[in-house]
């Protein structure tokens, strides 16, 4: 039996918080870590107390709004925007974490992991955001692309 890199372990994660989401067109999950400790996960969904895509449709399928863009009509939040809510909810420092999302993160999420201190993003899957990548090139926050096959790709890193 081979055991996980920290890499591989985090994004399992990921990818097991993801299967709660409730958007119906991407199942997003997001892990925040700091020294090899779990500090909060999220996934994409609708806030609390509001009805979930799951149970009443897309709105942004409704709309035919392309993945990527226009983002403000959309019923969820994002798992990144979620996971770094959880950590405020119940007072957990982020600042000088990483962040492991099955997905890239798009420019409002790029733009709150970077004033929440985060220091490193992981993702699996590349999304169609341009202006979220200059961003987090701009900053020389380290973003790299994960594969399974227990390696890392530094894609995006101005370091």
């Amino acid at each position: 039996m081979k055991r996980p890199s920290w890499e591989e372990y985090f994004m399992e994660i990921a990818h097991l918080v993801a299967k709660r989401s409730t958007c119906l067109r991407r199942q997003v999950g997001a892990v925040l870590v700091k020294d090899k400790h779990l500090l909060a996960t999220g996934y994409n969904g609708a806030p609390s107390g509001i009805s979930h895509c799951l149970d009443i449709g897309c709105l942004r399928e409704e709309l035919r709004i392309p993945s990527g863009e226009r983002h403000e009509l959309c019923r969820g939040l994002h798992a990144e925007q979620n996971a770094i809510i959880q950590a405020a909810k119940h007072g957990i420092n982020i600042d000088g974490s990483t962040l492991y999302c099955t997905t890239a993160p798009c420019v409002i999420c790029a733009k709150m992991l970077i004033n929440a201190g985060i220091q490193r993003i992981v993702y699996r899957h590349g999304y169609p955001d341009d202006l979220s990548l200059r961003l987090l090139r701009e900053t020389g926050l380290e973003f790299v692309s994960f594969s399974f096959s227990g390696s890392t790709r530094e894609e995006e890193t101005a370091r």
